[in-house]
């Protein structure tokens, strides 16, 4: 097994190199991220590792925080008749006593530099080109690695980037990475890793297996994520509640619902977040609409009754028939609906089980309250929208994910997608129904189904 290998990441202090530490690692607990100056004040490291063979290690350092002083003390370093080249003036400069008292943070940037293969060089890109960031790259260039420089916070309105540009090669730097750490480009760790290539051939294999990784857990993340979605979609479409039909007890039972779906819906949001490795205070459902709920006939659907005609087989005939009695019992109820009642009755006992009350309690007054499609609508929008912004979102970001007005049209009209439909006539699909039965192979289809056209979306 090969040396993993090892990158030091450098800059001024407070640009952003533990943010990018954060991102790079997805670990929104690594190091500290303040507005404070000088918050890391020694160095520390995370390692990137494929199939358990590490690959590449990571070294946050301290911010460089005098850097024209230091390079005038390294220029009178030289003795008289000496030119030393860059990394024995540096060794010189660490082996003696301003290196662990007035330069004490830029000696722990310069040796660990020196032990690495390469170093990254954070800029923020908000900040004018001063001679201090001039000179801060004269020191590190003195130590004789590659350095490839890091333009963070290019989304800010304040950015400078073209200056910065500019600057850069008229030092030599000419390859540079795009890489804002709060909101990093999808491809922005290809490009950090193939620019990288370019300056390390040799570690050109390891750094294309982190690139196929990287973009393999993008699409596992994804996959993942859709699945979420989906049963919480599919929970929120069998849900159901039965109640008398008074208006107090309607209150009450659409309150119920309402919490339900609402705290199934944020349970969701949890999920999305610890798949990408964010923290739960990270994004909020907000507050959910239930409308008035949704008063149906699901018993009635094409899909409840085709699922009705499949489990009753040959007893439907003689049921029927025997249920055409049932009108002078209840009232008046359609023969239909009484027919069908005795179709269930000589289905069976366990046909009888799974409809018999659901009819009886409607012929009886009772009513079946259910979500509104709009509301399957928003959770599916609202649901999106979260996934897109994980997925474009830095580890070290601070601010809260903030769910704006969702704008996809698909979700929005036509016909909801037939998993819903079929969800409608499955109570036992939803985890928050009494005997739910979870691991059907129908309903984990049909969540398989409805994930695919979320990707689509």
């Amino acid at each position: 097994m090969s040396k993993p290998l090892k990158l030091a990441v450098v800059g001024h202090t407070n640009v952003g190199k533990t943010s990018l530490l954060r991102t790079l690692t997805r670990d929104v607990g690594f190091g500290e991220v303040s507005h404070r100056p000088s918050t890391t004040r020694h160095v520390e490291g995370a390692r990137l590792s494929v199939a358990g063979e590490a690959l590449l290690e990571l070294y946050d350092t301290p911010g460089l925080e005098d850097a024209i002083a230091l390079l005038a003390y390294l220029e009178r370093l030289d003795r008289p008749g000496e030119r030393l080249d860059g990394p024995a003036r540096l060794a010189r400069f660490l082996d003696g006593s301003e290196a662990r008292q007035r330069f004490e943070q830029e000696a722990k940037v310069l040796r660990q530099l020196l032990a690495s293969d390469a170093g990254l060089y954070v800029i923020d890109a908000r900040e004018p080109v001063l001679a201090k960031y001039r000179d801060e790259l004269a020191v590190l260039a003195g130590c004789g690695k590659p350095l490839l420089p890091v333009l963070n916070f290019v989304h800010s309105e304040q950015q400078r980037e073209s200056d910065w540009r500019q600057a850069l090669a008229r030092l030599g730097l000419h390859a540079l990475v795009r890489f804002d750490t709060v909101a990093p480009p999808l491809d922005g760790e290809r490009r950090l890793y193939e620019s990288l290539a370019l300056l390390l051939e040799p570690a050109r294999a390891p750094l294309e297996r982190l690139i196929a990784d990287h973009e393999a857990q993008v699409l596992a993340r994804r996959d993942s994520g859709a699945r979420l979605v989906a049963e919480l979609l599919v929970d929120a479409a069998a849900c159901r509640r039965s109640v008398a039909a008074q208006p107090a007890l309607e209150q009450d039972a659409l309150h119920d619902l309402h919490q339900g779906i609402r705290q199934r819906e944020q349970q969701c949001v949890e999920a999305l977040l610890r798949l990408y490795a964010f923290r739960e205070d990270d994004a909020h459902a907000g507050e959910l609409p239930l409308l008035d709920g949704r008063w149906g006939d699901d018993l009635f659907n094409p899909e409840t009754l085709k699922q009705l005609g499949l489990q009753l087989g040959g007893g439907i005939a003689a049921g029927a028939a025997a249920g055409a009695g049932v009108d002078l019992l209840v009232g008046g109820v359609t023969l239909g609906a009484a027919a069908l009642l005795g179709a269930i009755a000589g289905g069976g006992a366990q046909t009888a089980r799974h409809y018999g009350q659901r009819l009886l309690g409607k012929l009886k007054g009772r009513r079946e309250l259910s979500v509104d499609d709009a509301v399957l609508r928003l959770l599916a929008l609202r649901q999106q929208q979260l996934l897109q912004a994980l997925e474009a979102r830095g580890h070290a970001a601070q601010e809260a994910i903030k769910l704006s007005a969702p704008q996809e049209s698909s979700w929005r009209s036509g016909k909801l997608p037939e998993a819903l439909g079929k969800a409608r006539a499955h109570p036992q699909w939803s985890a928050l129904n009494p005997g739910a039965r979870l691991e059907q192979a129908e309903r984990q289809e049909q969540i398989a189904a409805l994930a695919q056209r979320l990707l689509q979306a």
